[in-house]
């Protein structure tokens, strides 16, 4: 008997990823192909774009490009792995971890395990490998926040039930988040976090109410944090500094002029001979436009506006409100970071300092990404 019941609770375990279901079908091969093809897009880039400061740094101009192949092949595991893995059973274990993941964005308040560039210090240092916290907890946020609004039902109309208990968990991330500071990932988890709330049926009075709110803490941060208030001068006018403050956000400005509509040919940048801060990282846009040219560079906005397309249509079809809120969450998480990320390069809104998904240096960033691309498509294999 005893053998009998742990043989079943190992069936239970493992039937996540057995396709038993009788509404699997093929998943969306539209996402997959547009994933992998910004990826591999990304690669070829990243192999130009880091090569001078790679070798300025490490003596190899495959430094970067070598560490980022490590991310992305953690990356494409998970991203297999959650593919196949039902997503529904995340809802009882999608409060444990989002809770193992904020344990994570404590642990890097640790002096001897942090790490930090810059003024931020979101980084976790452990034998040599880093790990960015913040990047996973925008996808168990997205995982918890999809269960519980699911669960409220109704009652996320109310402002009790509803609204107050969604604020208070806001809060606790913001705080943490904001003692790094990582304002650009904590500004793209607030945003994707109130279009789920909203789509999931809260009052958009409260949602109002909030992004006011907002506002208004945000405008007090950007007083107490004077290099923050710089990034919207630099917005305004980009000649306040152009050797200080609004250095970067000129060089990038040069390398996307320079590209014309064919750009210089790749590999072919001016910039990234350190002249563009974080060619590899954040900066890898302009490096994409100097190189390959406005058309290739709008090609590449055209990618990830289909992609959007492609998962907004699985969350429409999907079979439940979980599924729904969960594909809608992880679309506009990816949509939206590239929005931030390539609008601060061209200076169409004030740098937030993300990376360009699939795309900019960072393991971290690839493998919160690919899973998050895993789950959409999972749930695209059991849409309606």
């Amino acid at each position: 008997m005893f053998q009998r019941r742990r043989l079943q609770r190992i069936k239970m375990l493992l039937s996540g990823f057995i396709h038993e279901r009788a509404n699997y079908h093929q998943p969306d091969f539209f996402i997959i192909i547009t994933v992998l093809a910004i990826i591999i897009f990304g690669l070829i880039m990243l192999s130009s774009a880091s090569s001078a400061i790679s070798y300025a740094r490490y003596q190899s101009s495959y430094y970067y490009f070598n560490h980022q192949l490590f991310g992305l092949g953690l990356g494409l595991i998970l991203f297999y792995g959650l593919s196949r893995f039902d997503y529904h059973r995340f809802r009882n274990a999608a409060l444990l971890l989002l809770v193992g993941s904020l344990g994570l964005l404590l642990i890097v308040f640790i002096p001897a395990l942090s790490a930090g560039w810059g003024h931020a210090k979101s980084w976790i240092n452990i034998f040599g490998f880093s790990l960015q916290p913040s990047e996973f907890v925008k996808l168990t946020f997205l995982l918890y926040l999809a269960a519980w609004i699911e669960k409220r039902g109704k009652e996320l109309f109310d402002l009790h039930q509803g609204t107050m208990p969604f604020i208070s968990l806001l809060m606790i991330i913001s705080f943490l988040m904001l003692m790094q500071p990582d304002t650009g990932t904590l500004f793209i988890l607030l945003a994707i976090s109130l279009t789920v709330y909203f789509i999931g049926g809260g009052n958009i009075k409260h949602i109002a109410s909030i992004g006011a709110v907002g506002i208004i803490v945000l405008f007090i941060l950007l007083k107490m944090a004077p290099y923050q208030m710089d990034r919207f001068r630099c917005f305004f006018d980009p000649s306040y500094s152009p050797d200080e403050y609004c250095y970067q956000v000129n060089q990038s400005l040069i390398a996307a002029g320079s590209g014309g509509l064919l750009g210089r040919g790749f590999g072919n940048s001016r910039q990234k001979f350190r002249y563009l801060p974080e060619a590899q990282g954040d900066a890898i846009f302009p490096i994409i436009a100097e190189e390959m040219g406005m058309v290739i560079s709008v090609f590449l906005v055209m990618l990830f506006l289909f992609l959007f397309y492609r998962g907004f249509l699985v969350s429409q079809r999907a079979p439940d409100i979980y599924g729904q809120l969960l594909a809608i969450g992880v679309i506009s998480w990816f949509c939206l970071q590239a929005f931030l990320n390539i609008g601060g390069m061209i200076n169409l809104i004030p740098m937030t300092g993300v990376p360009l998904p699939f795309i900019s240096y960072g393991g971290s960033a690839m493998m919160a990404a690919l899973a998050g691309a895993g789950i959409l498509v999972n749930i695209s294999k059991q849409t309606k």
